[in-house]
């Protein structure tokens, strides 16, 4: 008998869930999502338990994310990709109302749908082997579990980086940028190219076609790469992501971005990137996806409002 996907327990006080799918560095699907709800529901209520901590089985890290092959194959035969989206962003949203501490270990790699199940609750810990990102834009999707909501609110410019290139960032960046809140361990450097200047220039306009043109232009060649870097994403995913994070700034809460964040998910992962992302990057493993769109010039403003109408 293999061992349940989702470790349970109660110890000390301490309601212990860790995820257990070390092979696949502990990604996330529907069953594993509802195990944790059920778990922290009852933790919630239960007055033995002071807190409860997260933790990811193995050495590789926390979460890399939602099992995105099992989304693409329920993609492609016509499931219902609503289901995944609508457990997995109920958690999020409890996880940040969870009326106890909620201590996120994030050692290792965490990343998309990981970070939805740390950045948002109470104690938020990193490490010198901390490697959190949202690197949904290399797949055609954009970055959702709520993460768009804090990446918003960066100051600078390096939250548009950060969500339009799917750059990863380590521990000490996570302290400064307030997305973690403890460091165990020694801290590693900051890396200070998400402390550039030109990025709060380049990222001010208002569209990601705009975006590039100003980074491809810009003195500073680490600019020039990211432009360079950005046209190989998915340029209806990076049209989107700068809408979401624009329309983000308007919701006080991430309960409020709720509706938004479901048509999106559901749209786009039936849209014409997401399973061409997925196959490219983990099917046959790094080959240049062929996008809908040749360039970002090609996506029109109505075809990106067009994913954000509500779901039929």
């Amino acid at each position: 008998m293999s061992e349940p996907e989702v470790l349970v327990e109660v110890s000390d006080g301490i309601g212990r869930i860790r995820l257990n799918r070390p092979r696949a560095i502990n990604a996330i699907n529907t069953s594993m999502m509802r195990t944790i709800t059920t778990a922290l529901t009852e933790f919630a209520t239960d007055d033995d338990i002071e807190s409860v901590e997260l933790t990811g089985a193995g050495e590789r890290g926390l979460c890399a994310g939602a099992d995105v092959r099992e989304l693409r194959t329920a993609a492609l035969q016509g499931g219902d990709v609503a289901e995944f989206f609508i457990v997995e962003y109920a958690l999020n949203q409890m996880i940040a109302a969870f009326p106890k501490p909620y201590r996120a270990i994030m050692t290792g790699i965490t990343m998309g749908g990981g970070m939805g199940l740390s950045v948002h609750g109470s104690q938020r810990v990193v490490d010198a082997s901390s490697v959190l990102a949202m690197p949904e834009t290399v797949i055609g999707f954009f970055p959702d579990v709520f993460v768009s909501h804090l990446l918003a609110r960066l100051p600078g410019g390096v939250g548009t980086h950060l969500a339009l290139t799917g750059a990863s960032f380590n521990a000490a960046d996570a302290l400064r940028l307030g997305l973690a809140d403890q460091l165990d361990g020694p801290a590693p450097q900051a890396d200070p190219l998400l402390s550039a200047s030109w990025m709060a220039e380049c990222y001010a306009a208002d569209t990601a076609e705009e975006m590039v043109a100003r980074l491809a232009d810009h003195a500073d060649p680490d600019a020039r790469a990211t432009a360079a870097e950005l046209e190989r994403r998915s340029p209806l995913a990076l049209e989107i992501t700068v809408e979401v994070l624009r329309r983000s700034l308007g919701f006080a809460s991430i309960a409020d971005q709720y509706e938004q964040e479901l048509t999106l998910a559901v749209r786009m992962v039936t849209g014409p990137d997401f399973a061409e992302g997925v196959r490219a990057q983990l099917v046959d493993r790094d080959r240049n996806p062929h996008w809908a769109h040749a360039s970002l010039a090609e996506v029109s403003r109505a075809e990106v409002l067009s994913y954000f109408e509500p779901l039929a």
